[in-house]
């Protein structure tokens, strides 16, 4: 499936973004301005089911898998950095190898979903879409309002399909085995999906960790400049 891309900058170097559940490229809105600034010319994709991107046929068209592939299908091998967050980062490493990027960065990666009674459950997330303003600003604190807005319009065009087409990898070991490229994990303080002995399976394995301090699931988000100070020596 070939997905809808939004492109910011000219720069010779390229970057790759890859968003989360319920979001699209516009999560992105600071992330990508200040690539560009840094010479990248920066490509940043709404998954199957999000954005303006097209839609699968059912819930079993939303597997991780097809996400991945539809990345290989849709953006440039050899790219100088991939960054993907959460459910883009478990896209991302499913397909960095084929990808081939200098550089990865996965942030808070969506690597385990647990199962059980305080697991993951698709309604988690298909309930966000009678969430308001005022409550994705409760459950957002840190957030500018423009990204308040942002969300909410993300949500109108999100498919919820998409939550359920995860059900099939809940508890599933989708942890990396190791690192393909260079890569480095941004974590959030806590971060719910990598507890401390996972990280430090991720460390053994050859990942770079940094915690961006007080910082939520959505970092670039909740401390913008945390996140890129997080990136220094990887961007």
């Amino acid at each position: 499936m070939r997905l809808n891309t939004t492109t910011w900058g000219s720069g010779d170097r390229i970057a790759l973004l890859v968003h989360g559940i319920m979001a699209d490229h516009r999560t992105w809105r600071q992330v990508g301005p200040a690539l560009a600034e840094r010479g990248y010319r920066v490509i940043a994709v709404d998954l199957r089911g999000h954005g303006v991107s097209p839609r699968a046929e059912g819930p079993e068209g939303y597997r991780p898998s097809d996400y991945a592939d539809d990345l290989v299908e849709t953006l440039p091998a050899g790219a100088e950095l991939a960054l993907g967050h959460s459910l883009g980062a478990l896209a991302l490493a499913a397909a960095v190898e084929r990808l081939a990027p200098r550089r990865a960065v996965y942030s808070d990666p969506a690597w385990h979903l647990p199962a059980g009674e305080e697991g993951y459950r698709p309604e988690m997330f298909t309930q966000g879409k009678s969430l308001t303003r005022e409550h994705i600003r409760i459950l957002n604190r840190r957030w500018a309002e423009v990204d308040l807005d942002i969300e909410v319009e993300t949500v109108k065009l999100w498919d919820e399909r998409t939550a359920h087409g995860l059900v099939d990898v809940v508890g599933r070991d989708m942890w990396p085995v190791r690192p393909f490229v260079p890569s480095l994990i941004t974590l959030a303080d806590p971060s719910f999906l990598i507890p401390a002995e996972k990280a430090q399976m991720l460390k053994e394995r050859g990942f770079e960790l940094r915690t961006v301090v007080g910082a939520g699931h959505t970092i670039h988000r909740d401390d913008f400049d945390g996140f890129m100070t997080a990136l220094e020596g990887w961007i």
